[in-house]
C-alpha cells in the first residue's frame, strides 16, 4: 500500500473493535515516526503519552464528550504541550546533543546561548502556543505512520480539559494536554467507513505562483 492508498483508506473512526489490538511492533513504529518528527529548534516541548490498560482507558471516558472512541478504541495518545521551556531544559536537550554526536559542550555554546535567548524573549502563552503547534506536527505525523501501517485512528480535541489533566495527573504549571489520538482497528458496523471522502477540490485548494 503506497502513501495515497493508505491516506485515502484512512478516516476519523467513530467505533473500534475492542476485541484487536494493536501489535506492540506496529505501534513502536508509530510512536518512532512521532519521535522523528521536526521539531523547531530541535527542543520537542512536549509529551507523548500511551495510554494502554483498560483501567486507566476506563477512568478517562468520563472527560471526553465523545466516548465511543474511548472506550472501543487499543490505545489512546496523548500528546502534552509544555508551558515553559527552562535552562534545565535547554541543558538536557544540549547534553544529549553533546552524547550522541560526541561533541564537547563548549563547542555548541554559541548554539545554546542563541536558542536559550530566544526562548527567554517569549511569555508563557507565546511558548505554549509554539509547543502546541510542534505538538500538532506530531500528530501527523503518528496519523500518517498508522495509515502506512493499515492500524486506524481518530484525532480528538472533544475532551474536558480540567478533567483529562487530572485523570493523568498533568502539573498544569508546566504543561498541558493539546490533544488526543486514538489507535486501533474500525468496527464493522462503523457506518463511516463507507462514505466517501470529501475534500476541496485542487482548483480551490491550490494556488500555484
Amino acid at each position: 500500500m503506497n502513501h495515497l492508498e493508505a491516506l485515502s483508506r484512512r478516516y476519523s473512526v467513530k467505533k473500534f473493535n475492542p476485541e484487536k489490538i494493536v501489535p506492540q511492533e506496529k505501534l513502536l513504529r508509530i510512536l518512532e515516526a512521532g519521535k522523528l518528527t521536526a521539531s523547531s529548534l530541535g527542543l520537542q516541548p512536549y509529551e507523548i503519552i500511551i495510554v494502554e490498560s483498560q483501567e486507566m482507558k476506563e477512568k478517562l471516558i468520563p472527560a471526553f464528550y465523545n466516548p465511543s472512541q474511548i472506550s472501543t478504541c487499543s490505545h489512546l495518545i496523548v500528546i502534552v504541550s509544555k508551558k515553559k521551556i527552562d535552562e534545565r531544559y535547554i541543558q538536557g536537550y544540549f547534553s544529549h546533543i553533546s552524547e550522541v554526536r560526541e561533541v564537547p559542550m563548549d563547542d555548541l555554546a554559541l548554539f545554546k546561548n542563541s536558542i536559550s535567548h530566544h526562548i527567554e524573549q517569549k511569555n508563557e502563552d507565546e511558548v505554549f502556543n509554539w509547543a502546541e503547534k510542534q505538538s500538532y506536527i506530531v500528530l501527523a505525523n503518528l496519523m500518517y505512520a498508522a495509515a502506512i501501517e493499515e492500524i486506524d485512528t481518530c484525532p480528538m480535541e472533544g475532551f474536558r480539559q480540567d478533567k483529562i489533566d487530572e485523570i493523568l495527573g498533568i502539573d498544569l504549571e508546566k504543561e498541558k494536554v493539546t490533544v488526543t489520538l486514538a489507535l486501533g482497528y474500525r468496527s464493522e458496523d462503523d457506518d463511516f467507513q463507507h462514505l466517501k471522502k470529501i475534500r476541496k477540490p485542487n482548483d480551490k485548494l491550490f494556488k500555484f505562483i
